[in-house]
């Protein structure tokens, strides 16, 4: 019944009880009708004010997403305000990052240094390293060559008497050395050729990797400097304004997603059972065009007395279950705030 006609109802019964005060006789007729009234617009009140029997009311409730950095610093940029709607990946804000970017410029050399000792002992001397030790070899091997002829004669000449024993144990003695210095110049060649010992190879290669996993923590405390949105949503509040200095680990902005907002409510062990995960809901809440679409998404199993903010006569001191219902679509969810009484109904 509409409340201009309850009113209408409730100035009869008014008039009825007026006209009352003018019967005398205690029995009088006039007296029951006007009695009679009352009790029926108290009754129709009554019915208006009982909801159906599986409407029950509830509370919106938010699970917030904390955005904070690892790392501390000054907040230079706040690049949100509270009440704005921002999209995944969005920029939420920034601390000064001036030690953490020369930390990576440090590390990047480092890491380049390592880089060229390791291709260094990868690729054995220089070039114009190895052509000396090359033009010394050919050198060499043109004195040995020399003095191997000359050893030849000095013999043929011992044979024919020419010469003294002593003249030939000297060419002799020369032609050997000389040859014993082409086989070290040879030698010289083949390992200016060759790259670094193997065991020293990998020890630089085991600190280009060190110096590589050192700019990349260095790169990732830079990142942590620079706090973007993971999920878009509500930005509910900010803890920080620019200028202050704010802790490792410190929340500076509290978002919602609208897959983060959730409808609360309490029913009776006896409709316990009926509302199981997945099935559908309806909530209705003042100034929703029209019910929202939901879907029941947890079933508490422990039983609690009825919160403080359910304002109900009936239930406020019985044992209920808590239920967790989820609107089915973001468009729907942004609608509902935390804190908000609502009213929860199904088939």
């Amino acid at each position: 019944m509409a409340v201009n006609d309850i009113m209408t109802q409730w100035s009869r019964s008014e008039l009825n009880m007026h006209r009352v005060s003018r019967c005398h006789h205690p029995d009088s007729g006039c007296r029951t009708s006007a009695w009679t009234a009352l009790l029926a617009i108290t009754s129709l009140i009554s019915a208006c004010s009982r909801q159906s029997p599986n409407t029950y009311q509830g509370y919106v409730e938010g699970e917030f997403v904390y955005m904070a950095s690892s790392q501390a610093g000054q907040l230079v940029n706040l690049a949100v305000q509270r009440g704005q709607t921002v999209a995944t990946g969005a920029l939420l804000f920034t601390l000064e990052a001036q030690n953490e970017a020369d930390a990576v410029r440090q590390s990047d050399h480092q890491l380049k240094a390592a880089q060229a000792q390791l291709a260094d002992l990868l690729t054995g001397k220089r070039p114009p390293e190895i052509a000396v030790t090359a033009a010394q070899l050919a050198q060499a091997r043109a004195d040995a060559e020399r003095l191997g002829l000359q050893r030849q004669r000095d013999e043929e000449q011992y044979r024919a008497g020419g010469v003294p024993k002593g003249q030939r144990d000297d060419s002799r003695e020369q032609a050997l050395s000389a040859e014993a210095h082409v086989r070290e110049l040879e030698a010289q060649l083949q390992v200016a050729r060759l790259p670094g010992r193997e065991q020293q190879i990998r020890a630089q290669q085991a600190q280009v990797d060190a110096d590589r996993s050192a700019l990349a923590q260095a790169q990732w405390k830079l990142g942590q400097k620079s706090v973007q949105a993971l999920h878009g949503g509500l930005v509910f509040d900010t803890m920080y304004r620019s200028g202050e200095w704010v802790p490792a680990g410190s929340p500076v902005v509290r978002l919602l997603p609208p897959e983060n907002i959730k409808v609360r409510f309490f029913v009776r062990e006896a409709v316990l059972g009926s509302l199981q995960p997945g099935r559908e809901a309806l909530i209705r809440c003042d100034g929703c065009a029209a019910a929202i679409p939901a879907v029941i998404s947890y079933t508490s199993v422990q039983a609690e007395y009825t919160p403080t903010n359910i304002y109900s006569n009936d239930t406020r001191a019985k044992l209920v279950f808590m239920i967790e219902a989820r609107p089915q679509r973001a468009q729907d969810a942004i609608k509902l705030h935390p804190g908000q009484p609502v009213l929860v109904s199904w088939q």
